[in-house]
């Protein structure tokens, strides 16, 4: 089947804006709903939602959309944990992932496609988007490095993977700054929703 997956990380507990982040209005929905129906807007085949610190909220508000879920039971450990329970998760039939911030919804479905068109012709094993020069999310990752990714040091997260197989990334230049942009503070959200 050859499916490329969404992994879209929604796992975290929102400690430094002190309250979900991922729930907060966006343009009209929320900051979580604006990301899957970005996602679902884009090539990418399947989206599968991580969950963790609020669980129950999200699922609440994601209710009727076509995803699939796991629950990531060590999310107090960081965004890594997430990224490995949704490998995990994934199909044997899944050939890459993309792996999604739940608070990045300025990316969108064009910087998806780019990315998976990145993939489908550089027939590199890791995607990163690149705005002028600076690299940022999502990532693709192929699923040929599941038990690398499950062997990640905490510490360090996905850039180990990529610097360990550096000569496996293909950059794929896009013309959206909001690659490089999530919302980690009030400060962040006001910026992005004023």
């Amino acid at each position: 089947m050859n499916e490329i997956w969404a992994i879209l990380l929604a796992a975290g507990e929102s400690t430094r804006m002190k309250t979900n982040k991922l729930l907060l209005p966006y343009k009209g929905k929320l900051v979580i709903t604006t990301v899957i129906d970005i996602v679902m807007q884009s090539e990418a085949d399947q989206l599968l939602l991580v969950l963790g610190a609020f669980r129950e909220e999200i699922l609440a508000v994601v209710d009727g959309r076509p995803v699939k879920h796991c629950y990531n039971h060590d999310y107090k450990k960081g965004m890594l944990t997430s990224v490995q329970c949704g490998f995990r998760n994934l199909p044997d039939y899944a050939e890459a992932a993309i792996i999604f911030l739940g608070d990045q919804p300025m990316i969108s479905a064009g910087v998806i496609n780019r990315i998976i068109s990145g993939y489908r012709s550089s027939k590199k094993g890791i995607i990163v988007p690149v705005y002028n020069g600076r690299r940022g999310h999502p990532v693709l990752i192929s699923t040929k490095y599941k038990e690398a990714v499950q062997g990640l040091d905490p510490e360090e997260g996905l850039r180990s993977l990529l610097s360990q197989h550096a000569k496996d990334v293909q950059e794929v230049e896009v013309a959206l700054p909001g690659i490089l942009k999530d919302i980690d503070t009030m400060e962040d959200y006001l910026t992005e929703t004023n």
